[in-house]
């Protein structure tokens, strides 16, 4: 799975580490939640976390929550090709504060278009296959499964997947608070390590992982697995955020005005909590 509209949130401590998760349906619940401290670590998608960053709120992004994972979906009897034949279309984004949308500014810089040839209004993800297939909007771009939906209930067909214009695809990273980062650094080194075994377990074990995951997100196990059993879809391996890659995402942000201006680095990424034989395996992304 990837992590769309959720986010996991509050540790609490028995005999070693636990977690409580919860699921939000929405993103801007969950930007309150973490800088009301609310959340004290949660999956998030990377813009908006350098946006709650860059007005004053103490956190980090410190990991990754996966890799591609992420899709352009158009009606199934759309005949457009490319983002270009949607100009003049309506496309629903998670949020303006998502990769989704930077990627599809990237794309339509590709393409010659420009801001005004497209229409982009923010959706929860699980209302968009519905919203496509009545018609209400032209096209999504979303994280799975919300884009399989659509194309296992015949309403969707693929545009884009999210790897195809953007390599190695970023969409969400883990965010910690400073005081808990600082307060409790071993529980954020736990916490970073079981995401990362976790993410290896489901590499290894699809369709185990999808009957896990599936009541976890209210979705159908058949759904879950269609994503997973996709081996391109959505990869949990090598999840350390590296600098070249955290500086594209940044300039971008800057350009499409989500924030003012870049951050350094080392203001918004910590590494150090992240194993070293987990931060070894990191790749470099040109």
């Amino acid at each position: 799975m990837t992590c769309p509209v959720t986010a996991f949130a509050s540790e609490t401590s028995t005999s070693g580490t636990r977690f409580e998760s919860r699921r939000f349906t929405d993103w801007p619940t969950v930007a309150d939640a973490l800088r009301t401290g609310a959340l004290k670590a949660t999956f998030m998608i990377a813009p908006m976390a350098m946006k709650l960053k860059a007005d004053g709120v103490p956190c980090k992004i410190v990991y990754l929550g996966h890799r591609d994972g992420s899709t352009v979906m158009v009606r199934k009897d759309d005949p457009a090709k490319s983002l270009a034949d949607l100009k003049g279309r309506t496309i629903a984004i998670p949020s303006k504060f998502s990769n989704q949308y930077l990627v599809i500014h990237k794309l339509m810089e590709d393409q010659g278009l420009k801001e005004s040839d497209l229409t982009f209004i923010e959706m929860p993800p699980p209302d968009m296959p519905t919203a496509l297939a009545q018609k209400s909007i032209d096209a999504y771009f979303v994280g799975e499964p919300h884009a399989a939906k659509a194309e296992l209930d015949g309403t969707g067909r693929v545009l884009y997947h999210a790897k195809d214009i953007w390599p190695r695809f970023i969409s969400c990273v883990l965010v910690v608070r400073d005081d808990l980062a600082k307060d409790k650094p071993e529980v954020v080194r736990d916490l970073v390590r079981g995401i990362a075994e976790s993410g290896e377990w489901a590499e290894t074990h699809r369709s185990e992982a999808a009957k896990v995951a599936a009541p976890k997100f209210k979705q159908k196990e058949e759904l879950i697995k269609f994503v997973l059993n996709d081996p391109g879809r959505v990869s949990y391996r090598q999840l350390t955020p590296t600098d070249p890659e955290m500086q594209i995402i940044m300039d971008m942000a800057v350009k499409t005005g989500i924030i003012k201006k870049a951050l350094p680095l080392k203001d918004i990424l910590d590494r150090s909590f992240i194993p070293a034989k987990i931060e070894a395996a990191k790749i470099d992304v040109k």
